[in-house]
């Protein structure tokens, strides 16, 4: 096999191993897929600044946000459903999370239990979404904070399921074996009937809370002694609405293009946020990071750290455990060179003046 050499050829190995409805279900994006395009293709359009003469004998890549020190500015993003690429799933993610001293996020929708993925060890942070049911709610917080979860990521970008055409298109379904096991236990037997085809999105849109409010942060602030961080802010005024709330961190997303096509990508939504942030909290961002340089930019941007999801969805799909540690190495000597060759042998010498 032609060995691979970035995490794009891992992409379209993944492709030839998966079934089509799976690798579109991962794949793609909200309508006409503008904005997922955008979110890969913006990055590459920073031009970037390098410095000569300087001693980058040493290249540390290591960053600490909320309490942890990780071995590189990144984090895996929750993706729902990762026992779809692989069996090893959410599992086989924290094993190699843990490997590459990194921090896991792990989604609401995981097919494998919040106390399992802990049992594995690491750093672990929760997504989450506020339900209908604050009583469900409260009792998942319950289950992430006795788990030794560390954060909680809420999710603010789903007050309904986005219109995803590749899943129409190829009838898409969850197979028998593969569950939403967090949220299982509170589900109505009602909701289990009827069109498989359809089940997913009955499924979320019939437990999430399309009437959610900035009252929803400050009640789940009210109900944890964790960080909460909002997930999906695009502008600069719902970054400081979410600090006024009590949000620990911001994280600039856009689902990965899935929810609303036309969105700006996360690029360039990412300057405003900073500005507005101002350094108060640490911000993270994800959607369409591909290379180490990407990852140098949304630094240089004024992020703290990045999240990848799709990339280790992929690289599950081919190799399993094995496969995200070595994805996950792969990314991390990007970074140490993109470092190296720029004059930056800290991250805290990536700065604004970075880019062009």
């Amino acid at each position: 096999m032609i060995a691979l050499a970035n995490l794009n050829d891992i992409e379209r190995e993944a492709e030839r191993r998966l079934p089509a409805s799976v690798y579109d279900y991962f794949a793609g994006g909200a309508n006409d897929e503008t904005t997922l395009a955008r979110n890969r293709a913006a990055w590459g359009e920073r031009v970037v600044r390098p410095r000569q003469l300087v001693d980058v004998s040493h290249v540390d890549p290591s960053v600490e946000i909320l309490g942890h020190r990780l071995s590189m500015p990144v984090l895996t993003a929750p993706c729902a459903f990762n026992a779809l690429a692989h069996p090893d799933g959410e599992l086989g993610v924290a094993q190699a999370t843990q490997d590459a001293g990194i921090a896991q996020v792990v989604s609401l929708q995981a097919t494998a239990t919040l106390e399992g993925v802990a049992a594995v060890g690491g750093a672990r942070w929760m997504q989450l979404a506020v339900l209908r049911d604050r009583g469900i709610t409260r009792a998942i917080v319950e289950r992430a904070e006795s788990a030794g979860y560390t954060a909680i990521c809420l999710t603010v970008d789903v007050p309904v399921l986005g219109r995803r055409e590749r899943d129409i298109r190829s009838v898409f379904r969850l197979p028998e074996g593969i569950a939403m096991v967090n949220l299982s236990p509170y589900v109505p037997a009602d909701m289990a009937d009827g069109d498989p085809s359809s089940r997913l999105s009955r499924f979320v849109n019939g437990l999430f809370d399309p009437g959610l409010t900035w009252d929803a942060v400050d009640w789940l602030c009210s109900i944890t002694k964790l960080p909460v961080l909002t997930k999906g802010i695009l502008t600069g005024a719902d970054a400081v609405l979410a600090i006024e709330h009590g949000a620990a961190g911001v994280m600039v997303s856009n689902h990965g293009g899935r929810q609303v096509d036309g969105v700006s990508s996360t690029c360039e939504a990412l300057p405003e946020v900073a500005a507005a942030v101002g350094g108060r909290v640490p911000i993270t961002v994800d959607g369409g990071i591909r290379r180490g340089m990407d990852v140098i930019r949304a630094l240089a941007m004024g992020a703290s750290a990045t999240l990848i999801g799709r990339p280790y969805l992929w690289a599950l799909a081919v190799d399993g455990t094995a496969g995200v540690r070595s994805m996950l190495d792969l990314l991390r000597s990007e970074i140490v060179v993109a470092m190296g060759l720029l004059g930056r042998p800290t991250v805290a010498d990536i700065d604004g003046s970075l880019l062009a």
